[in-house]
């Protein structure tokens, strides 16, 4: 998946990918211990994936941190 495509899910859609991935690579791990995966590089990908779309979730939660702090540094000020 590209980081793009990534970008444009909402925020709900990132987390319930995010689950179905690391239970996929799960899978995946069990497949390679039992020798039937087929394809080793798989499992890779859908790391690098993972990895993808935790660093796209955790930047919109540090963004969302950030707005919160400003927000309350203004009220303090303003008082």
């Amino acid at each position: 998946m590209k980081i793009f495509e990534i970008r444009e899910l909402p925020e709900e859609e990132l987390a319930k990918r995010i689950r179905d991935e690391e239970e996929n690579l799960v899978n995946l791990k069990f497949q390679k211990a039992t020798s039937q995966l087929e394809s080793p590089i798989r499992i890779r990908l859908v790391r690098r994936d993972i990895a993808k779309m935790k660093t796209v979730f955790h930047e919109r939660q540090m963004k969302k941190e950030r707005e919160a702090a400003a927000v309350q540094k203004t009220a303090s000020l303003q008082k």
